[in-house]
């Protein structure tokens, strides 16, 4: 189909304090608009809503808060899903979800909508991250991708690490579509040694974690780093830029065990969240689930190495401008530690370098290749 096309995208898990999953929604509906087409989001939240916005139409429909996920909501009522998208009658739909919003695959089948499931994260991953024996993991996941595989028309993955999951179980539907960054605002220029100086107190070296703080992510491997460092004599201190569940247990740890942390909780402003990630030495990024990695590889475009867990995508997406580590806090140390033996102009060089490799614009095209949908400006033309 080469004309517009009316994209409604479905995601569940997106609050103003959501991170990475937030930010590719907004990029991707901005790139789909400026091509051309009609995004609709759905999301869940507090109270209704219908709104015109800057990546597109956004429509909030109410929806269960989680407990114990620090603000998380989800798309519950089906009945009312369905009548929205019945209402909405989309050429395509996309769907980040694979919990409440599964049965929408079967939805699309039925009424001949070609449909594309984004897996945002493998679903054994997650489930190990929650203790999950990894034999009974690897089996769920499978049923689970199986089903989804069958039910949606392609699944777009991330990176090669989270497509295997699907490779695994023979599917055939797959694409690998990368997420990207905004080049322009995540720069090595923000980096402020003023800045820098406010936060390291005193110290040698400045740690930074982005990320939300929730079982999935381990955010208490940082806090082991950190201990591991200061043991080896390592002059480091770290903040953490980020909400969750975890956030109380994790500054509880601190005070008692004496650690040097900042815990900032959700940093709203772009801006202010750039300039942090430009003014560290090193960012740590220790979820074993991630499939991507959006705020590491937000660091690296402000010029900052980083330490990624082994266990997860990441190694895929920063290369050789940062390091992969074990899922401990001694692993996550010496991968620090190996970082900093290299000089710093170079390194910081070579993590810039390697960001430059994702720019938003390739990503909205794989988005839009995976629909079948036209690249197009605005004015029609085809680029």
């Amino acid at each position: 189909m080469s004309g517009p096309l009316r994209i409604v995208r479905l995601a569940n898990f997106v609050t103003p304090a959501s991170g990475g999953l937030r930010t590719a929604l907004t990029e991707l509906g901005k790139g789909y608009l400026a091509a051309g087409h009609e995004p609709v989001l759905v999301i869940p939240g507090a109270y209704g809503s219908d709104r015109l916005t800057a990546q597109g139409r956004v429509i909030t429909l109410p929806g269960p808060e989680l407990p114990g996920t620090g603000g998380y909501r989800v798309l519950a009522d089906r009945q009312r899903v369905r009548a929205v998208l019945e209402g909405l009658a989309p050429d395509r739909i996309e769907v980040s979800d694979r919990t409440t919003l599964r049965w929408t695959g079967e939805w699309a089948r039925r009424n001949r909508v070609p449909s594309v499931m984004v897996s945002h994260e493998t679903a054994d991953g997650v489930l190990r991250t929650w203790g999950v024996p990894p034999g009974f993991a690897a089996g769920a996941a499978d049923r689970l991708n199986r089903r989804s595989a069958w039910a949606y028309s392609r699944i777009v993955c991330t990176t090669e690490w989270a497509e295997r999951e699907f490779v695994r179980i023979g599917a055939r539907n797959v694409l690998r579509a990368p997420l990207g960054v905004d080049l322009a605002q995540w720069r090595p220029g923000r980096r402020s040694t003023v800045l820098r100086a406010r936060h390291v107190r005193g110290g040698a070296v400045l740690l930074v974690l982005c990320s939300r703080l929730s079982v999935e992510k381990r955010p208490g491997t940082a806090l082991d780093a950190l201990a591991a460092l200061r043991g080896r004599g390592v002059r480091a201190t770290l903040v953490v830029a980020g909400e969750g569940p975890l956030r109380r247990s994790l500054e509880r740890r601190a005070r008692v065990e004496r650690l040097p942390v900042s815990f900032l909780g959700h940093v709203a402003g772009r801006e202010e969240l750039a300039d942090l990630q430009a003014a560290a030495d090193i960012a740590l990024a220790p979820g074993p689930a991630e499939t991507f990695g959006l705020s590491a590889l937000e660091a690296l475009a402000c010029g900052t190495p980083v330490v990624v867990s082994a266990s997860s995508a990441l190694p895929e997406v920063v290369g050789d401008a940062g390091v992969a580590a074990a899922d401990t806090g001694r692993g996550f140390a010496d991968a620090v530690q190996e970082l900093l033996r290299r000089n710093e102009g170079e390194r910081r060089r070579a993590a810039r370098a390697r960001a430059g490799l994702f720019g938003w614009q390739g990503s909205v095209d794989a988005f839009l290749a995976a629909h079948e949908a036209a690249v197009r400006v605005r004015t029609g033309e085809a680029v």
